[in-house]
């Protein structure tokens, strides 16, 4: 069964960290584009971060860059977001998304390049 299941979210003053994991199963890290999008409410999915498969070159979305950075553990097939200097707008419900057998384009992709998505986990971030 192909599954992403993530974890890690919670509530957080803006200013502090939180790091999301998620977990594959059923196929690779090492051979899919992997990716963080978000949903705010009552605003569309945004992708924030993607690393490729084998070289894993990372991407950013402008809004997040410098403070996010996304990892993985090919060994453990877990993705990982560390999230630094959080701001009120990064409060959204953060999804992991993945491209099964796809070395990603030279940008996070869209969410029509998904074929995988986990569940989401909430991320709360107060003043």
């Amino acid at each position: 069964q192909v599954q992403l299941v993530e974890s890690g979210g919670g509530s957080v003053q803006a200013g502090g960290s939180l790091r999301l994991s998620c977990t594959t199963r059923g196929f690779s890290v090492s051979s899919s584009c992997m990716a963080w999008f978000r949903q705010a409410q009552g605003k569309e999915r945004e992708g924030v971060a993607a690393i490729t498969p084998l070289s894993s070159t990372t991407y950013y979305s402008d809004s997040v860059k410098g403070r996010f950075t996304i990892n993985k553990d090919n060994a453990k097939n877990i993705l990982y977001l560390q999230m630094d200097s959080l701001k009120l707008e990064d409060a959204a419900m953060y999804y992991c998304a993945a491209r099964r057998g796809w070395a990603c384009t030279e940008k996070i992709p869209s969410k029509a390049d998904i074929d995988v998505w986990g569940q989401g986990t909430q991320v709360a971030v107060s003043s």
